[in-house]
């Protein structure tokens, strides 16, 4: 099983990969409760109740979601 520090390290990677904001990244990996699988299923469809939670975890603007900018004024 993995430690927090292992799953915050493999999202950040995975969030870098994808070109998305580690804030969005995060959010998709709690509402997906760490199944990979699920977490590119909702990176690929997108999500409000991710947008949200991203939102929640920063004072950032706008966020970017792949080649997507995300403003929070349209959340």
């Amino acid at each position: 099983m993995q430690n927090q520090q292992s799953k915050v390290h493999h999202v950040g990677e995975w969030a870098s990969l994808r070109n998305t904001s580690p804030e969005i990244a995060e959010a998709i990996f709690e509402v997906a409760k760490f199944d990979e699988k699920m977490a590119e299923k909702i990176w690929e469809n997108g999500s409000d109740e991710v947008l949200s939670l991203a939102f929640e975890k920063t004072d950032k603007d706008s966020l970017f979601w792949g080649e997507q900018t995300i403003e929070r004024k349209n959340v």
